[in-house]
This record gives structure tokens, C-alpha cells and sequence, in this order.
């Protein structure tokens, strides 16, 4: 796919096209339950989903199973049982955003994936310090944003006015502090530098702040366990699938830099013509 199309498709299936194989599999832990297996999922599609995981290899057909589940289990949470094929992924990441609180109108699918994280994090947020916050906030380059509060820079971020980087580490640390209070185990992230950097300050504050989120309910009811972190999960992989698109690496020190950056901002190394 190109830049535009991850941008702006409602299919799973094209989002999963051009996903690894590790943020599949917390996917698939998600509809699973760690393997477990659920009352609303099929004993023979549990098995196939873990059989796959297990072997670090999901075919075409997984995949699509993969996003058939996700319908499914959001045709459950809509209380829409009458689909066959559960309901389309535009109307889950709606019906998730309504359910968090969330406002929108007739945006992007992508915007409304943004503001669900922005949500989440805001959330978490309010169980946190002040010096928490502002390290969290310097690490996302929100910093100057947020003379008004950290809602505030948060909201600025979601509407991409801080930079695309900004926003796909938003993603990575709510996407893993949500695989971390529900998996008990972080997401997998073949990165180094700023972006270590920021999952692994982000780590300790905002990972107990949404497990203890998670764990009183708050941000999913039965109806919403598995749509919520699957959104999460797929609204993470948007943002990675569209940095990998977008972005250029540093001649000198190898990081991910945006194709607009100047300088790297780990070496400070002027970007290539």
C-alpha cells in the first residue's frame, strides 16, 4: 500500500498486509486470551490463531480470520449479533471511541484511532504526578504545548501539529502499556534510541496508570475487552506501517528520522538532501 492508503483504509486486512509478525500476534493474544481461549470464540479458530503465533507465521487466510474475529467480537460489543461477518472496522473504532468518552465527527479513521490514544493517555494521566507527567511530555516533544495542561498537549499531538514521530510514539507507549496491563508483557519494538528511550521512561508511570485503569474497569466493560485493546493494537500498527513509509534514517547514527526532520535528533547530523 502507499502512505495514503494505511492512512485512510477501514479494511484489517490491508492494515495486517503490512504488519510483523509480533504486533499480530498480540492480536491474536487479545482474541485468544493469551491462548486461553473464550466463550464467544470457536474452539477450532482458537487453536489455528495459537498454532500460528506459535510458529511466528500467519498466511493469508490467518490473517483473514485474524480480522474476522476482530469483527465478530465488535458485532458482540455493538450487541449487532445478526451480521455474519461482524461489523465493519469503522464502526467498532466509532463505537470504542463512544464508549471511552471520546468526541468526533465525521473524521478520518486515522483521527479517531489518534483521539482514542490521546483519551487513553489523558486517563492515565490523572493518576500520575506532575513531574511524571512533564518527563512523559518532554519525551513526546509536547513540552511546549502544554502551558494549557497535558490534555492540552496531548489534543495538540492527536492533531499532528507536534509531528508525525510525535504522534507514532503516542501510539507505541499507550499500545504497550495496554499489551502490558492485559497480557502481563510489553509489545516487542525492533528500535533504538529516542524511541527506547521514550517506551522506557514511559514504562514505569503510564503502565501502572492504565493497569490500575484496567483493572477497575474503567476503560473496558465485558462487552469491550477485546475491541478495545484490538483498536489500540491496530491504531498502533497504522502509525508504525506509516512511519516506516514515511520515514528516512540518519546517515551518521542509523535513527529513524521523519522525511520533513532537518537534523537528526539523536546525533544532530544535517539529513541528506
Amino acid at each position: 500500500m502507499n502512505l495514503q492508503d494505511v492512512i485512510s483504509t477501514t479494511d484489517i486486512e490491508k492494515l495486517l498486509a503490512v504488519s510483523d509478525v509480533d504486533d499480530i500476534s498480540a492480536l491474536v493474544n487479545y482474541l485468544t486470551d493469551n491462548g486461553s481461549g473464550r466463550l464467544a470464540l470457536d474452539g477450532d479458530v482458537c487453536k489455528r490463531l495459537v498454532a500460528a503465533r506459535d510458529a511466528g507465521r500467519y498466511s493469508a487466510g490467518d490473517r483473514e480470520l485474524i480480522a474476522k474475529e476482530i469483527r465478530l467480537f465488535g458485532g458482540n460489543s455493538i450487541l449487532n449479533l445478526f451480521r455474519k461477518d461482524g461489523v465493519p472496522y469503522q464502526e467498532i473504532v466509532e463505537d470504542v471511541a463512544k464508549h471511552l468518552k471520546v468526541n468526533f465527527g465525521k473524521d478520518p479513521i486515522n483521527v479517531i484511532e489518534q483521539e482514542i490514544l490521546g483519551k487513553i493517555l489523558s486517563r492515565a494521566f490523572e493518576q500520575m504526578s506532575e513531574e511524571e507527567r512533564k518527563v512523559i511530555l518532554d519525551e513526546l516533544g509536547a513540552s511546549s504545548f502544554s502551558t494549557a495542561g497535558p490534555a492540552a498537549a496531548i489534543a495538540t499531538i492527536c492533531a499532528a501539529k507536534a509531528g508525525g514521530f510525535a504522534t507514532y510514539k503516542l501510539a507505541a507507549i499507550v499500545a504497550n502499556a495496554i499489551a502490558k496491563a492485559i497480557l502481563g508483557k510489553g509489545l516487542s519494538f525492533a528500535v533504538t534510541g529516542q524511541m527506547m528511550r521514550t517506551i522506557s521512561v514511559a514504562i514505569g508511570p503510564i503502565g501502572w496508570a492504565i493497569t490500575a485503569l484496567w483493572t477497575a474497569a474503567d476503560l473496558a466493560s465485558p462487552a469491550y475487552r477485546v475491541t478495545v485493546p484490538c483498536v489500540v493494537q491496530l491504531a498502533y500498527m497504522r502509525q508504525k506501517a506509516i512511519m516506516a513509509l514515511n520515514a528516512k534514517t540518519c546517515g551518521n547514527c542509523n535513527a529513524s528520522m521523519v522525511q520533513s526532520s532537518r537534523f537528526c535528533s539523536e546525533c544532530g547530523t544535517p539529513a541528506a538532501a
